[in-house]
């Protein structure tokens, strides 16, 4: 039999607790899921300190455990057996959870069934005489599932829903690790009393583990909080406080480029710019459904006769913006474009350099069309965001989320049929376009379905960036409507589309994508002039002025420094391409060239060298 990933990492979750409890006795468990990269479990130690060191210790019994090769079996009992079997194993967070499966505080099987499944792990080595003594006594086991020897060996035991493999000697013992400790409170709820939770990386096998193993510490190296700070991109003040990030003279280069080649992506496909203020009237997230939805998280500003909202999203003003003009179907569709910064007040322990910020500036989209049109502007939505992310050698692997509303329909504006028309238009205009996507439930914005197209960097990880949201919600909220063939009124559909997502969550993920070495048209310091001796300065800012005639983004560095220091230098700040200017330089008209990114090293005439960039510049080449 094939197990899945996730029943592998479930059943090492049981492992971990089983060698937690072999070291360290009376150790209470509580809740052990898989994550996407491993499992964790949670757990009171009681008056123990467990820290990082002991980690290895767990590992190692974990290992031998899996070696042993114990089964995993399972039987169901009542909610009373299963507070009994738990009184009896002193597992109080696990009779509370019973308590709530019962009380249907839990959408889970087991409210369903009325059943609590236990899973227990039988070996060679017995677990304790009582608990045996105790099981068999009551009964709480079939013989059907589970026999007397069975029972007689019983390892661990916990209360699961499952499911595992059939036996730990189908487990790889090198395929997982160990990675870190940390608090989390029981139920997530910080008023609970605080546990210890210890995570692990968990994979099929060795080699998919040591490829994840290389993967984080690629990760550590390309942190853009540690490259924005070295390479002087952002700085975060805490005078200006935090999720606030300021781009430095460097940031902003980057950030204005990606700005422009996102506006020439559009500009060329009907898109007008528009300008929207920052704060509006509350009535205006009122009539939107925004002031609901984002509740504690909007800023509120107290002007000297109103009261005003700094914008959480940009689709309300946009919507102003149509209603203010007499639009026929001739005019269908009309399309803003808007690099807009917009304000959530995000919980302060979330906010981390650009991943999450409370100043979020959305290349944000909104176009007004009927609904026979969506399919059309979807794929010329489409059309930009595979141009853009080809153009960043993101494309390679990448596929679509195609995000609906689940069965919970209280989380979401708007009818059924407006939903169904709205999901149907999406999934058509996936089809059409030949878009590699899935059906994701419950992932659809508050308004709307939409597509999240998602792509992976140069070291494997995942992104969610891009985004495209069809909405028949906010046109009829707001009253919006052109005139048709007919003379009537029709009422536009609204597709939602956003790139790069945000401008703060593009560069981030770009910088790690890059390592910080980005591509000539992006990078903010594209050229280093470097001098052998002061007396070839004069030539160096020869060359100087005619790139930076050319709009290339270079400087000099004639300090009193040796040359391999500043090459190091220059080196440090990742900077393209260092040019060495010497006495062979001078006499030629030439300049030597060092490709920080290559490593490659090369003569070529001034002229020639400045030809050659512009060139890389303009086709925006890798």
């Amino acid at each position: 039999m094939n197990y899945s990933l996730a029943q592998k990492r479930h059943s090492l979750a049981h492992v971990m607790a089983q060698a937690v409890q072999q070291n360290f006795p009376g150790t209470k468990i509580a809740t052990g899921p898989d994550t996407d990269d491993g499992f964790f479990y949670d757990f009171d130690f009681g008056g123990v300190e467990f820290s990082e060191k002991d980690l290895k210790k767990v590992e190692k019994t974990m290992k031998k455990i899996v070696s042993q090769g114990q089964d995993y079996t399972y039987f169901e009992v009542g909610y009373d057996e299963a507070r009994e079997i738990l009184r009896e194993m002193k597992e109080e967070f696990k009779i509370e959870i019973v308590d709530k499966l019962e009380s249907g505080d839990f959408k889970n099987k087991e409210k369903i069934s009325g059943k609590i499944t236990f899973y227990i792990n039988t070996g060679k080595w017995g677990k304790t005489p009582e608990l045996q003594e105790f099981l068999k006594e009551k009964w709480y086991h079939s013989f059907e599932e589970m026999d007397g020897d069975q029972l007689k060996n019983l390892k661990f035991i916990d209360m699961c829903t499952g499911p595992h493999v059939e036996s730990t000697r189908l487990l790889d013992a090198n395929s997982f690790k160990l990675a870190r400790v940390a608090g989390a409170y029981w139920m997530g709820n910080e008023k609970n009393q605080q546990l210890t939770r210890i995570y692990a990386y968990a994979f099929n096998d060795k080699e998919e583990l040591d490829k994840h193993m290389y993967m984080l510490t690629e990760a550590k190296k390309r942190d853009h909080r540690i490259l924005g700070a070295k390479l002087k991109l952002f700085t975060v003040s805490e005078l200006v406080g935090p999720g606030l990030p300021l781009l430095q003279p460097a940031g902003m280069t980057m950030r204005q480029e990606i700005e422009t080649y996102l506006w020439d992506l559009h500009k060329v496909r009907g898109y007008d710019r528009v300008w929207t203020p920052h704060i509006a009237k509350e009535i205006l997230y009122e009539k939107s459904g925004h002031a609901a939805k984002f509740g504690d998280e909007l800023f509120r500003v107290k002007g000297k006769e109103d009261e005003f909202i700094m914008k959480p999203m940009n689709c309300p003003h946009h919507m102003q913006l149509f209603a203010d003009n007499q639009f026929s179907y001739r005019d269908m569709p009309i399309r803003y474009f808007e690099p807009a910064t917009i304000y959530r007040d995000e919980k302060s322990g979330q906010l981390s350099g650009l991943t999450r910020v409370r100043a979020i500036t959305q290349d944000d989209g909104h176009l007004f069309c009927r609904i026979e049109q969506v399919k059309d502007e979807v794929k010329t939505i489409t059309d930009i965001i595979k141009e853009f992310y080809t153009t960043l050698g993101l494309t390679d692997d990448y596929w679509v989320s195609l995000s609906v509303r689940d069965d919970d329909k209280s989380k979401y504006l708007g009818t059924d049929e407006a939903w169904e028309t709205a999901e149907k238009a999406l999934e058509d205009a996936s089809k059409e376009n030949n878009l590699p996507y899935k059906r994701i439930e419950g992932e659809a914005a508050f308004y709307g379905p939409k597509l999240d197209f998602m792509f992976k960097d140069a070291i494997g990880r995942e992104w969610q960036l891009a985004t495209v949201q069809v909405d028949f919600n906010q046109p009829d909220r707001f009253d919006l409507s052109f005139t048709n063939e007919k003379g009537e009124k029709e009422r536009p559909v609204v597709i939602h589309r956003a790139i790069a997502g945000s401008l703060e969550r593009g560069m981030w993920v770009f910088i790690e994508h890059f390592a910080g070495t980005f591509p000539l048209w992006m990078t903010p310091r594209q050229v280093k002039i470097v001098t052998v001796a002061d007396k070839f300065n004069d030539y160096a800012r020869e060359v100087h002025n005619t790139l930076k005639s050319q709009d290339i983004r270079v400087s000099i560095d004639d300090s009193d420094d040796s040359l391999n220091k500043k090459v190091r230098n220059a080196e440090k700040m990742h900077i393209n391409y260092i040019l060495v200017i010497g006495e062979e330089e001078e006499k030629s008209g030439s300049v030597a060239v060092r490709n920080y990114k290559t490593k490659e090293q090369s003569v070529e005439k001034a002229g020639g060298f400045l030809e050659r960039i512009k060139d890389e510049i303009n086709k925006k080449k890798l």
